[in-house]
């Protein structure tokens, strides 16, 4: 799964830390998201997209190869 999270952090400004804090997670997790080690749960990715005001497919997209996983 790709992502724009960095993305989304650097218009606002905002580190790993502290998004961590905003959806109750450790900034090692948000490292991970970022760098695709880590696929982020439903309910995680809705409280990302909730941090940044927009949908969860505007930061998470699925791949190709997601589809043979």
């Amino acid at each position: 799964m790709k992502n724009t999270l960095k993305v989304e952090r650097a218009k606002q400004n905002m580190t790993q830390a502290e998004l961590a804090e905003k959806v109750n997670v450790s900034r090692q997790t948000i490292n991970s998201i970022e760098i695709g080690k880590y696929v982020p749960s439903t309910l995680l990715a809705l409280k990302i997209a909730t941090v940044f005001s927009v949908r969860v497919d505007e930061i998470f997209a699925l791949e190709d190869t997601d589809w043979n996983s």
